[in-house]
């Protein structure tokens, strides 16, 4: 397997080098290595290779204003783009490809922009994949395995003459036997037959072109295996009598012929072990919103850049002074002959443009534990071990968390925000328990303590564990119908400021109290009566992710 994945690979780029534009491209899914470094020195194409970096900006993409050549001529002169000159662009860590430089991508190379693309994919986990608007577009998925075989890989031999339109039939029926839905894929086949064909010295494809092709372009696609027929079944009986003239074979005769059979059977053999066992497809991209995803929101200072938008100075924003020359350069002619005796660079509060930045905060997860009397032995083991699981997978997910607890007359925090797990293992044994329930109070310390995790740049989330028994005011009286209306505030507070919020029922059956209490939080309520610390954390991740 290994020699033939190295095979397959080699023989790709030989075929991309052929019709780099038509074939669009390569995906090789390989980690930086010499191995890697020797495969893409075989790649021997008439055009040269261009590193793209995933960071490039609109202008260094698609050109703009030479803002130097402008200021100095007085007249707008524009910069080349990368695709200005052909050549065919190597993508370093295409996995990490933003969406909006793919869609670009595939614009590109939708309009016949581009030369061909080659995305270096060094993802580990079967989630980190090269962004499927491009990897669609691309021919080939080269994943080869093991160590680089010394002898050179030789192209098949031909067989049984085709014709065009018979050999598109064949690879659009058989990307249907294989649940590929993109109409792509067949074109793209039919462009790597006719390199192959070309690679072998031949004028007409042959069954051999055809099923080198399918086996290069349809395993990354494929999302379903097909079934084998059985042989021992018996044979269908024979149509009946038709005119002698009516001798055109059906899209069912096809897919019966022994060709075919060869077709599937030239894929089956390179469909990558991860689809046999879970069905996953190529171009699948991270799922967003799960677990350490904190907000993403804009700011003026760090972050990823973004492109620069108009507005006012105030003190506190960035100007892009190269966006804001590039912005006057064109209106100096103008504005020289409104304000003939001022020297220098015209520049006007309109021009001015403000740097932005993307980041990714980090996420806090404040448990607000109910540790009252009623059932707080049970209800605080259920919380410590589920704390514990999920600050396990923190130091990936970088998340955060804290704890704060309610009971007798006032809540408190007995942990502050923290991805220290023997810190937190040692305030949790420690934690108390018995007294009112002061639930108001509770929620008014998450409230204090998630205005006070923004402003260190997190995204919080509060995850109330009560059973709804309130019965302490916040002023520590024993109220129960004014210990209630007071959560009923707090939670309307917490929706107020925007927190999200999750509320877990420990009762022994589900409290309409707390029900009405998720909707006051615009909260997911789930009642969980004999929760232990795996299904409480199922639980907690399954709402944050969904």
């Amino acid at each position: 397997m290994s020699y033939e994945s190295w095979h397959n690979a080699s023989l790709a780029l030989r075929l991309l080098a052929l019709d780099p534009q038509g074939l669009g491209g390569a995906v090789i899914r390989m980690r930086a290595s010499p191995a890697r470094d020797a495969l893409l020195a075989e790649f021997d194409a008439s055009l040269a290779v261009r590193r793209l970096p995933i960071t490039i900006s609109d202008d260094q993409l698609f050109g703009g204003i030479d803002l130097s050549t402008t200021l100095a001529s007085a007249q707008v002169t524009n910069s080349a783009g990368f695709f200005e000159h052909p050549c065919i662009a190597l993508i370093p860590m295409a996995e990490r490809c933003p969406p909006a430089l793919a869609a670009k991508l595939a614009n590109a190379l939708d309009q016949s922009l581009t030369s061909g693309i080659l995305a270096l994919d060094e993802g580990v986990d079967a989630d980190e994949r090269t962004p499927e608007a491009l990897a669609d577009r691309l021919a080939f998925h080269i994943s080869p395995e093991g160590r680089k075989p010394e002898t050179p890989s030789q192209s098949d031999t031909a067989r049984t003459a085709l014709g065009t339109e018979e050999a598109l039939t064949q690879l659009t029926l058989l990307a249907a036997r294989f649940g590929i839905a993109s109409l792509r894929a067949p074109t793209l086949a039919l462009r790597a037959a006719r390199a192959h064909a070309r690679l072998n010295g031949r004028t007409a494809l042959t069954e051999g072109d055809v099923a080198v092709a399918a086996s290069l372009v349809y395993p990354s696609r494929a999302t379903q295996v097909p079934e084998t027929e059985n042989a021992t079944d018996s044979p269908p009986p024979p149509p009946p009598d038709t005119d002698e003239g009516q001798g055109e074979s059906t899209a069912d005769d096809i897919l019966s012929l022994p060709d075919t059979d060869m077709l599937i059977e030239a894929v089956k053999a390179m469909l990558p072990p991860d689809l046999l066992n879970g069905l996953v497809p190529c171009g699948t991209t991270r799922v967003s919103g799960g677990a350490g995803a904190g907000q993403k929101r804009t700011s003026n200072r760090r972050g990823r850049p973004m492109p620069s938008r108009s507005g006012r100075l105030d003190g506190t924003a960035r100007i892009d002074l190269i966006a804001t020359l590039r912005t006057a350069a064109p209106w100096q002619p103008l504005r020289r002959q409104q304000q003939p005796k001022r020297s220098g660079l015209l520049v006007r509060p309109t021009d001015i443009r403000l740097k932005r930045y993307a980041e990714q905060s980090d996420r806090l997860l404040i448990f607000c534990v109910d540790a009252s009397g009623s059932a707080a032995v049970s209800r605080l083991g259920e919380a410590k071990g589920a704390i514990e699981l999920l600050l396990a997978d923190a130091y990936a997910s970088r998340d955060h968390v804290a704890l704060v607890s309610f009971r007798g007359t006032q809540a408190e925090v007995l942990l502050p925000p923290t991805r220290s797990l023997v810190q937190t293992k040692r305030r949790l044994s420690a934690l108390p328990g018995g007294g009112g329930t002061p639930l108001a109070s509770g929620l008014q310390t998450a409230l204090l303590l998630a205005e006070q995790s923004r402003s260190k740049g997190l995204t919080p989330t509060v995850i109330l564990i009560t059973d709804g028994r309130a019965n302490i005011t916040l002023d520590g009286a024993a109220n129960r119908v004014q210990a209630a209306q007071d959560a009923t505030n707090m939670g309307t507070a917490l929706r107020a400021q925007g927190v999200a919020a999750l509320v877990i029922d420990m009762s022994n059956r589900p409290q309409p109290v707390l029900q009405a209490l998720g909707q006051t939080l615009n909260a997911p309520y789930v009642a969980m009566p004999r929760a232990d610390a795996h299904r409480l954390t199922g639980a907690v991740t399954a709402a944050l992710d969904g």
